[in-house]
């Protein structure tokens, strides 16, 4: 199955193109949380953190200069197209947005992104990477979300697969990873689905990250598709 693959691409938020078909407004600025605070609760350090910040500023001003995140601007950022409309881009801006009040902060954007910190637990990253493919958030992993999830991410690349393809690679998924035969995958099955397959964490780490404060700004998240018909 494919498998996402998390790509450093340049940050694409200037585009006068799209920054030209928006209205600037001047709401008010949301009150950050403490760096030093958000050192202490993720992966980077306050160093790190400040660089982090500089990253959320473009991306929180691309559109209406707020401090927030919202959508439009999160597509932005991956895309160059804040119009783009993308289920890989709703899960994850749902993922970042852990208050689910349709924007994100700066305390959300830097406790989200730690989690691809290549200092941050494995466990972590096999949480996380199980609710990204958790789409209806029941705690399973069902056969309609993998399905959907693959046929998103091979729109997202310009790829076309026969649905019987797709449903094939699906059902073999199934078979290695419904060891309990419930027709889902819970999360101790997605762990030793994880341990057979560890690339299946291979887009949950940014190497970057580490380097975050000589790298950047160049890079920004942005998905893409590696064919491969052992695991997704």
């Amino acid at each position: 199955m494919g498998c996402v693959c998390m790509k450093l691409k340049k940050f694409r938020y200037n585009d006068p193109k799209v920054l030209a078909s928006h209205t600037y407004s001047k709401p008010f600025r949301y009150e950050e949380e403490n760096h030093e605070v958000l050192a202490s609760q993720t992966y980077f350090t306050i160093n790190e953190v400040e660089f982090v910040h500089e990253l959320f500023k473009k991306l929180s001003s691309s559109i209406i200069d707020d401090g927030l995140i919202n959508k439009e601007e999160f597509q932005l950022g991956l895309f160059g197209n804040s119009k783009k409309q993308s289920l890989f881009t709703d899960r994850i801006f749902q993922m970042f947005d852990t208050k689910q009040d349709g924007v994100i902060d700066f305390g959300e954007f830097v406790r989200f992104l730690s989690i691809f910190h290549p200092k941050t637990p494995q466990a972590e990253k096999v949480s996380c990477a199980f609710q990204q493919y958790d789409l209806w958030n029941t705690g399973f992993i069902e056969h309609e979300e993998v399905k959907e999830m693959i046929m998103a991410l091979l729109k997202e690349s310009d790829l076309i697969l026969p649905d019987e393809i797709i449903e094939s690679i699906v059902k073999k998924t199934f078979e290695e990873a419904d060891f309990k035969r419930d027709g889902k995958i819970d999360m101790e099955e997605w762990k030793e689905l994880v341990a057979k397959n560890p690339s299946l964490l291979k887009n949950m780490t940014i190497p970057y990250l580490k380097d975050i404060t000589t790298m950047f700004p160049s890079f920004v998240l942005k998905p893409d598709i590696e064919h491969n018909n052992n695991n997704f």
